[in-house]
């Protein structure tokens, strides 16, 4: 067993290759092998967000605070909220983060597979994430 002190891993700024915007990760769990599972505790700055990527395994997102938004590709952009869980599943593109003038704050569970957590690809369009909520990508 082992037992993570408050206060002993630091806050570190997610990385600008990945993220739009202000956006600060807490590690949670980064289990060794065999283990796989992950979890970090993010907070987006108000219109931070995610670039596009996929999960290899799959993705859980549980808000804490603020209001966010999530948006599956070629799906609508919905808003979520404290309390609200996501499921996003293996291999689905999809981005994640604060609305446009509200932080989020949210725990982000995934597993590894192979080593890696999160296959990432480019940044999310202004015009996409500026999207209202509810409303879907146009071809």
């Amino acid at each position: 067993m082992q037992i993570m002190r408050a206060g002993t891993r630091p806050t570190r700024r997610a990385a600008t290759e990945y993220f739009t915007g202000t956006v600060w990760q807490d590690p949670v769990v980064e289990a060794p092998d065999p283990a796989r599972v992950m979890a970090l505790r993010v907070s987006f700055e108000p219109g931070a967000r995610t670039h596009w990527h996929t999960h290899p395994l799959g993705q859980t997102l549980h808000v804490l605070s603020g209001v966010g938004r999530v948006q599956e590709e070629g799906g609508p952009v919905r808003e979520i909220a404290p309390g609200d869980t996501v499921w996003i599943p293996p291999g689905v593109r999809h981005w994640h983060g604060a609305a446009p003038q509200t932080g989020m704050v949210h725990l982000a569970i995934q597993e590894r597979e192979g080593g890696r957590a999160a296959d990432w690809l480019g940044p999310v369009s202004d015009e996409d994430y500026l999207r209202a909520p509810g409303e879907a990508a146009v071809d």
